[in-house]
């Protein structure tokens, strides 16, 4: 289980096998998925065959991106996923994302983690263009893209018709 990356409170780390439960339960609160799927769980089975295998892929590329597991650095317990990956419309586009269990939200956690990627990402990985999408009724989620410093682009229909807003930063713009 590789450390991707440290924050002041917490670690990102490379999710493993056992990882289905923590995944299963953050997928379970219709609260967390309210915004990604009108809050409907996420079948362990679906989670076991095809998210996992999904988010385990990406480690064999080495490429530094990828989904990771966000563990509370005090307690050591699982507090949700950060990503950092090719943008599944614009793999030009390197897509910032999130999901914490609704115990971290208001803490600042997701704003910490997101600017830790972002810095991450064009410091050490040297993307050239960072985006991040979200509902456009979730507010939560664009002030934190927002505060790591991505502008609002546009509004659009994704190909499945769910309406989100797209946020974005290119290296020319990035200050630390």
């Amino acid at each position: 289980m590789s450390i991707y990356l440290k924050t002041e409170r917490m670690i990102l780390r490379e999710f493993v096998e056992t990882d289905v439960e923590h995944l299963f339960e953050l997928d379970s609160d219709p609260e967390v998925t309210k915004y990604i799927n009108g809050g409907k769980p996420t079948p362990r089975k679906h989670i076991e065959e095809k998210v996992m295998p999904h988010i385990l892929n990406y480690y064999e590329n080495d490429d530094g991106l990828g989904i990771w597991a966000a563990m509370n650095q005090t307690s050591g317990s699982f507090m949700g996923w950060f990503l950092l990956r090719p943008n599944r419309a614009d793999e030009s586009e390197i897509e910032l994302g999130y999901r914490l269990k609704r115990e971290f939200w208001g803490h600042g956690y997701a704003t910490e983690g997101s600017e830790a990627l972002v810095t991450k990402g064009f410091n050490e990985l040297k993307v050239s263009t960072i985006i991040a999408i979200a509902d456009p009724e979730n507010g939560a989620s664009q002030r934190v893209m927002q505060k790591v410093g991505l502008k609002y682009e546009k509004q659009y229909a994704e190909p499945d018709g769910f309406i989100v807003v797209k946020y974005r930063l290119d290296r020319e713009t990035y200050t630390e």
